[in-house]
């Protein structure tokens, strides 16, 4: 069955950096978008980043210039580099691969950033 495992998580101070890593299993990873997408306590989930299987990225105005996607077609993973952390960046981050509306999502891994 597909699987997404997020790992990378935890809690960091305002201006630090975390790595998040999503390793899929079940699903053609190299011909998924990916994405990331994440949630605050009392809001709904929102949008942060996607790659397309052609490496084309998107991002959220939110995150624009503090976070990177990324992906590695021979580990079927994909990352968020997320630096400048700022405590409104405080939520649970899911990972998604979505291939013509077939859509798969990871269990989700908190992070909190401390002012």
């Amino acid at each position: 069955q597909v699987q997404l495992v997020e790992s990378g998580g935890g809690l960091v101070q305002a201006g630090g950096s975390l790595r998040l890593s999503c390793a899929a299993s079940g699903i053609i990873f190299s011909i998924q978008t990916m994405s990331w997408y994440r949630q605050a306590p009392g809001k709904q989930r929102e949008f942060v980043a996607a790659i397309t299987s052609g490496g084309y990225k998107n991002y959220a105005d939110s995150v624009k210039g503090r976070f990177t996607i990324s992906r590695d077609n021979a580990k079927n993973t994909v990352y968020l580099q997320m630096n400048s952390l700022k405590p409104e960046d405080t939520a649970v981050y899911y990972c998604n691969a979505d291939r013509r509306g077939t859509s798969y999502w990871g269990q989700g891994i908190q992070v909190t950033v401390s002012s």
